[in-house]
C-alpha cells in the first residue's frame, strides 16, 4: 500500500501544479489523476481486504491535500478575526468538504467496478464526479472553486470552446482524457491484439486533446469583436477591510470620487467601485436623503450619462418578516433585513439596487442552521448578522439611462457561470464584478479570483470589468484576455473603451446542460449498484 500512497501524493501535486495561478501548466490537468486511477486500480486487482475503504483512504488522501494546497487562504481570512483553533476547525468545511465528495466519485466508481465492466464503471466516474460539482455548486454548502473546468482559467487560449460547454466541457475534457491516459498506460502490446489496442487507445487520446484544442486556437484567432464602445472605469481605493468600519464612511466616498475623476471623460457611462465601498449602513427606501448619494449625484453632473455601479451595506425595515432572512430590530421597533448590494446611481431619481445571492456559507449566510450554529462567531467578526444577510432569488440587470445592460456581479457570485449566464439573459452587455480580496491577503486565491473571471468572458462573450477594494482590479475581453490589471494593494483606477455585446451564446442559451446529463446519468448508475448489491444478499 505504500506505493499506492505515493502514487495518491504524486496526483496531489500534479493537480497543484497545474492549477491557478500557475501559468501554462493547466495541461498537466490530462494526466494529473493517472497516479491515482493506477494506486485503485491496484487495489482493485490486488487480495487486499477492505478494498472500498482502502479506495476512499487513498483518494481522499489525493484530495485532501489538493484542495488544502490550493485553497489554503480561506484559513487567512478567518485567522485574522478568530481564534486559531476556531479558524482551524471552520476551515476543515472548504479544506475537506469538497476532498470528500470528490472520493466518493472514487468510492462509487470502485463500487461499480465490482459488478460491471470498465467501460460502463469510468462512465460512471465521469458522471458521478460532474453530479458532485454540480451539487457543490447548488446546496447550502456550495463552494465550487475547485472544479476541474476551472483548471483552464489561466490558458484561454486551449479553452475557447467553453462558450459551448461552460467549465463542465472542461471537466468532462480533463477526466476523459485521464481515462484514456490510464488506459493506455494499462495496456500489454506484446500481444498482437494488445498493440493494436495500444495504437488504438494512443489515438484517440491524441484526438481527444488536440482536437479541443485545435478547435480553440481557431476559434480564438479567427474572434473579432463587433464594434459598439462604452467608456468604463474601474475604481480601486486600496481600503484596509479590517480598518474600513473604523474610517468615516464619507471620506471613503470622497476618495472613490477623486480617483473615478482622475480618469473620467465626457462619455464615461459607468464608475464601478468595488465591493461595500459604500460603507456606510443605508436604508434602501430612504436612499435619496443620503448625503452620499447627494455626493454621488454631484459628482456623476459633469458626466451627461455617467452611472456610479457601486457595493454598497443597505438594509430595509417592514412592519412584518416579509423575507426567511428578516429579524426584529428592537431599535427600529421593525422586522431588518441587511444586505450585500450594488447601487446604480445616475443623472436622475432613479435607483437600481441588487441583493447579493450567492452568499458565503458560514460568513453571509449560515448553512443548515441548526447543525452548524458553532459557525454563528463568523457572522459577527464579519460585520454580519447571526442568521445571516438577506438576499434575491435570481440575479437583475443595471440599465443606464441610454439603455445599456451591465450584469452587477458581486465577488463570490463570479465563480458561477449558470449565474452569470442568467444576467446575460436578462440584457446585460456587459459584466461588471465588484469585489474585496483583501480579506485572503497576497494569496494566490486573489489571483485564481481574477483568473476565474476569464472563464465567464469566454462563456458570455461579454466584456470584464473587474474593481477590487486592493486589488486585482482588470479589463478582461471577451475572448478572456487580460487587457488591464492593477498592481495589489494600491489606490488606482482603470480605464478602457469596452464593446459591448447583445448576442447570446450556446451556453447562455442552454447552461449546464453537460452537468444535467451528468446527474441523470449518476443517478441512474447509482441506482444500478443499489439494484445489483441486493441481488447479490438474495444469492
Amino acid at each position: 500500500m505504500k506505493r499506492n500512497y505515493f502514487l495518491a501524493i504524486i496526483s496531489a501535486f500534479l493537480l497543484w501544479l497545474a492549477w491557478p495561478p500557475m501559468s501554462f501548466t493547466a495541461p498537466i490537468l490530462l494526466v494529473a489523476l493517472v497516479p491515482l486511477l493506477r494506486a485503485v486500480e491496484n487495489v482493485i486487482q490486488s487480495d487486499l481486504p477492505r478494498k472500498g475503504r482502502k479506495v476512499f483512504m487513498l483518494s481522499g488522501l489525493t484530495f485532501l491535500i489538493w484542495n488544502t494546497s490550493c485553497i489554503y487562504w480561506v484559513f487567512n481570512s478567518l485567522s485574522a478575526v478568530l481564534n486559531v483553533w476556531v479558524a482551524s476547525l471552520i476551515s476543515i468545511i472548504p479544506f475537506g468538504l469538497a476532498a470528500v465528495l470528490m472520493t466518493l466519485a472514487f468510492w462509487l466508481y470502485y463500487q461499480l467496478r465490482r459488478t460491471s465492466g470498465r467501460l460502463l464503471s469510468f462512465a460512471g466516474l465521469i458522471s458521478f464526479w460532474i453530479a458532485y460539482e454540480y451539487l457543490h455548486q447548488s446546496w447550502d454548502l456550495q463552494f465550487p472553486w475547485m472544479n476541474l473546468g476551472n483548471g483552464f482559467a489561466e490558458t484561454t487560449r486551449l479553452i475557447q470552446w467553453y462558450e459551448f460547454t461552460g467549465v463542465y466541457g472542461g471537466t468532462l475534457w480533463i477526466l476523459v482524457a485521464n481515462i484514456l491516459a490510464f488506459e493506455l498506460s494499462d495496456q500489454d502490446d506484446s500481444s498482437a491484439v494488445g498493440y493494436k489496442l495500444k495504437k488504438r487507445l494512443t489515438l484517440g487520446l491524441l484526438l481527444w486533446v488536440a482536437i479541443p484544442i485545435t478547435a480553440s486556437i481557431m476559434m480564438y484567432s479567427r474572434y473579432t469583436e463587433a464594434p459598439n464602445p462604452a467608456n468604463v472605469v474601474v475604481v480601486q481605493p486600496n481600503v484596509d477591510p479590517y480598518d474600513k468600519w473604523s474610517k468615516s464612511p464619507a471620506a471613503q466616498v470622497d476618495e472613490l470620487i477623486r480617483l473615478s475623476d482622475s480618469l473620467g471623460q465626457p462619455n464615461t457611462e459607468y464608475f464601478v467601485w468595488p465591493e461595500t465601498a459604500i460603507s456606510q449602513m443605508t436604508d434602501e427606501y430612504r436612499v435619496h436623503q443620503d448625503l452620499n448619494f447627494v455626493k454621488i449625484q454631484s459628482f456623476l453632473s459633469k458626466y451627461r450619462n455617467g452611472n456610479v455601479l457601486s457595493g454598497i451595506e443597505s438594509f430595509r425595515l417592514y412592519e412584518k418578516a416579509e423575507t426567511p432572512t428578516a429579524a426584529y430590530n428592537e431599535s427600529f421597533g421593525k422586522y431588518l433585513d441587511y444586505y450585500n448590494a450594488a447601487i446604480n446611481i445616475e443623472n436622475s431619481s432613479k435607483v437600481q439596487f441588487y441583493h447579493k445571492s450567492k452568499l458565503v456559507p458560514g460568513v453571509e449566510s449560515l448553512p443548515f442552521a441548526t447543525a452548524l450554529s458553532f459557525m454563528k462567531p463568523v457572522f459577527a467578526a464579519f460585520g454580519g448578522s447571526s442568521g445571516g444577510f438577506g438576499k434575491q432569488d435570481k440575479p437583475s440587470v443595471f440599465f443606464s439611462q441610454s439603455g445599456m445592460g451591465v450584469a452587477p456581479v458581486i465577488c463570490y457570485e463570479s465563480i458561477w457561470g449558470s449565474y452569470v449566464a442568467d444576467y446575460i439573459r436578462e440584457g446585460a452587455q456587459f459584466i461588471a464584478i465588484i469585489t474585496n480580496d483583501a480579506w485572503w491577503g497576497n494569496t494566490s486565491g486573489k489571483d485564481q479570483h481574477l483568473a476565474y473571471a476569464r472563464l465567464r468572458a469566454i462563456e458570455t462573450r461579454r466584456w470584464v470589468a473587474r474593481s477590487a477594494n486592493t486589488g486585482i482590479s482588470a479589463f478582461i475581453n471577451q475572448r478572456g484576455d487580460v487587457i488591464q490589471a492593477s498592481n495589489w494593494w494600491v489606490p488606482t483606477a482603470l480605464k478602457q473603451d469596452i464593446n459591448l455585446n447583445s448576442d447570446l451564446t450556446f451556453y447562455v442559451r442552454y447552461g449546464d446542460w453537460i452537468a444535467w446529463l451528468g446527474c441523470v446519468a449518476a443517478g441512474g448508475l447509482i441506482v444500478l449498484i443499489l439494484l445489483r448489491r441486493m441481488s447479490v444478499s438474495r444469492k
